[in-house]
């Protein structure tokens, strides 16, 4: 599925090989009709008609979002080559997040998953407002595919504020912005279709990720652009689509992001502990239906089912086994893999209890100690 349907959403090639299509952009220079300006402002003192008018959905509320974020959306152009020979230029998206030419964008637009690059490290960055700058690519994770340039200015930078993904449900607003095709200033909208979907939903292989899916437009040249909800804040980072369905796009949500910055500031990169456990969330229509077929399943009522054990792994060596339920990690329950995940940090060579349920409600306390993942995994 990965190789036939899922492709990042960079361009790459040269401009006889692009294609142009008819583009709709959103209107943001016109003014609000009287009536809503004097609901909005509480001008006929109804608080409650107030509160209601200002939080709903109205004829600026994405022009605002994306006028927000806009200045800070910047394209960024790679040559590639191979042995010194040219093989033409990629194109992705990026934002600037601080004033000091700090960009976010995606490892793949900058690094291309391991092709060879001729500009060694260089990148060119095309503000919206046509300043051009060189840009250096300071960090990279390929695992979630997030990359770090950047760019050195004498005059101010347009910066783009980040929010939060973890409170966004299915169904709310969002704007897709970057520059598809080298068209800056291109922006799409549509909602939010899920909120944890996960990496092996898509067929994708390694680590555990979990991306935010949207229906927005998202094309060759989107990748690294933001995903902005409608109080114009980041929330997300665009990566991918599938190529074989409409609506179908993943970005890798803020907060993931964030972290991922945090280990760049303390490390240098990113510390992935590794278990060497494939689990899966327990609740109670999961537990009474598995304790339906099975009447020797533990009685719990919430927890995380281990389904596999690596052999070898920190998991195995602690005595971890298949249908464990774990419902304690480190001292505090747990009803889900993130939970454990959260527990679990950045921290290795750390001992950590586990209590795991097991068959006929026997319990048993093991103690595992995590160790680094692979970066390849």
């Amino acid at each position: 599925m990965k190789d036939k349907l899922l492709r990042p959403a960079f361009l790459s090639g040269g401009p006889s090989q692009l294609c142009i299509f008819p583009l709709s952009f959103a209107r943001t220079g016109l003014e609000p009709p009287e009536n809503v300006k004097k609901e909005c402002s509480g001008e006929d003192g109804d608080d409650e008609k107030k509160h209601k008018c200002c939080n709903c959905f109205g004829r600026d509320t994405i022009a605002n979002a994306a006028a927000a974020v806009g200045p800070a959306v910047v394209n960024i152009s790679v040559s590639r080559g191979f042995h010194g020979l040219s093989a033409g230029r990629s194109i992705g998206s990026g934002t600037i997040i601080d004033a000091d030419g700090t960009i976010l964008t995606c490892a793949h637009v900058v690094d291309f998953q391991g092709l060879s690059i001729s500009s060694k490290g260089k990148v060119d960055v095309t503000l919206q407002d046509g300043r051009v700058f060189e840009g250096t690519v300071v960090n990279a994770d390929l695992h979630f595919d997030i990359a770090i340039v950047k760019i050195k200015s004498k005059t101010p930078l347009p910066t783009a504020k980040l929010g939060t993904s973890n409170m966004l449900r299915p169904g709310d607003w969002v704007v897709a912005m970057g520059c598809p095709l080298s068209l800056q200033n291109t922006i799409t909208a549509g909602i939010v279709s899920c909120v944890d979907r996960k990496s092996s939903d898509l067929g994708l292989g390694g680590m555990r990720r979990e991306y935010l899916q949207t229906d927005c437009a998202i094309n060759a040249g989107n990748s690294g652009g933001p995903l902005v909800n409608v109080d114009g804040e980041v929330i997300g980072v665009n990566i991918m689509k599938v190529l074989a369905a409409d609506g179908l796009g993943f970005a890798v949500p803020i907060d993931s992001v964030t972290k991922i910055i945090d280990h760049f500031k303390k490390r240098g990169r990113v510390i992935r502990p590794w278990l060497g456990l494939k689990m899966l969330d327990l609740n109670d229509m999961v537990v009474a239906q598995l304790q339906e077929r099975d009447p020797s399943f533990p009685k719990v009522n919430k927890g995380v089912l281990v389904s596999m054990v690596t052999p070898g792994s920190p998991a195995d060596r602690a005595g971890f086994h298949p249908s464990d339920v774990v419902v304690e990690f480190d001292g505090k329950p747990v009803g889900s893999i993130k939970e454990i995940i959260d527990i679990m940090g950045d921290n290795l060579g750390k001992q950590l209890k586990a209590v795991v349920k097991r068959a006929n409600n026997a319990t048993a306390t093991l103690t595992v100690i995590p160790e680094e993942a692979n970066p390849d995994m």
